[in-house]
């Protein structure tokens, strides 16, 4: 193999156990196993990739995947995906709310801070990373559907995991205005933007980290998943969903090298 596309095509099936045929042309992203368990109940449909690094399960053209977490894996999917060319893809994700949010939140990012590091190996650190503004709209659009509101903002995207002990790090997220972090999106964003993907983010505030009482702990997050996690699903489904029956084009601008 000695191009990109012979690799990703070859790759994308073995990371997922889904032959690239099989994939629609709409996508889900999520890093937890239970979402793609809720969407293949919904449908009646398998899941497929038990025992590889990601899982995948497909319907009415939209195929959800659990990437795993973390930066280096968004990029991972998001380069995989430039084998089938979808023609949204919709990162269904969960961040801590830096601002006046309260757990359960949605939060509809408008750009991300590109604090990972791992999308400077795909733009200069100077190129935004911005969502697809039709899918974006889209989402808001469903969002009001279910008679819900939602935050606007930025989300600082960190390879950090574990800083929620340290003090000059909470100043610094206050000090750029972030609304949220986590540790996806932005890498989503610019990967996508690097491969011509159209692409967004709804994100669930999940806990607040900012004060002590608010890191999330085991007991918080299963509050979250019972609460929360299924219409953050629904939403993103409905989202595609629309977005397939209009038959409009996601892509707001033209992408060039």
């Amino acid at each position: 193999m000695t191009t990109k596309e012979q690799i990703v095509e070859n790759w994308l099936p073995r990371y997922t156990g889904t032959p690239v045929e099989e994939f629609g042309s709409y996508i889900l992203l999520t890093n937890f196993g239970n979402y793609v368990t809720m969407f293949a109940e919904k449908f009646g449909v398998e899941v497929r990739g038990q025992g590889r690094a990601m899982q995948t399960a497909t319907a009415k053209d939209i195929t959800i995947i659990n990437f795993g977490m973390g930066s280096p894996m968004a990029a991972t999917v998001m380069d995989l995906l430039s084998a089938i060319n979808p023609k949204a893809v919709l990162f269904l994700g969960k961040c801590g709310g830096l601002k006046k949010t309260q757990v359960g939140d949605l939060i509809l990012p408008i750009a991300a801070i590109r604090g990972e590091g791992t999308s400077d190996d795909y733009m200069p650190p100077e190129i935004p990373a911005l969502p697809s503004f039709r899918l974006q709209s889209t989402v808001s659009a469903a969002i009001k559907k279910h008679k819900l509101d939602y935050w606007t903002g930025t989300v600082y995207t960190t390879n950090r995991r574990i800083w929620e002990h340290d003090a000059s790090f909470k100043e610094y997220l206050q000090a750029v205005r972030a609304m949220a972090i986590d540790m996806e999106t932005a890498t989503i964003f610019i990967v996508g933007f690097a491969n011509s993907i159209p692409h967004g983010a709804l994100l669930l505030v999940s806990d607040n980290p900012l004060v002590p009482e608010g890191v999330k702990t085991e007991e918080s997050d299963k509050k979250v998943t019972s609460s929360y996690v299924k219409q953050h699903l629904d939403i993103g489904i409905e989202a595609l969903t629309e977005l397939a029956r209009s038959g409009e084009s996601v892509k707001h601008m033209r992408f060039e090298n």
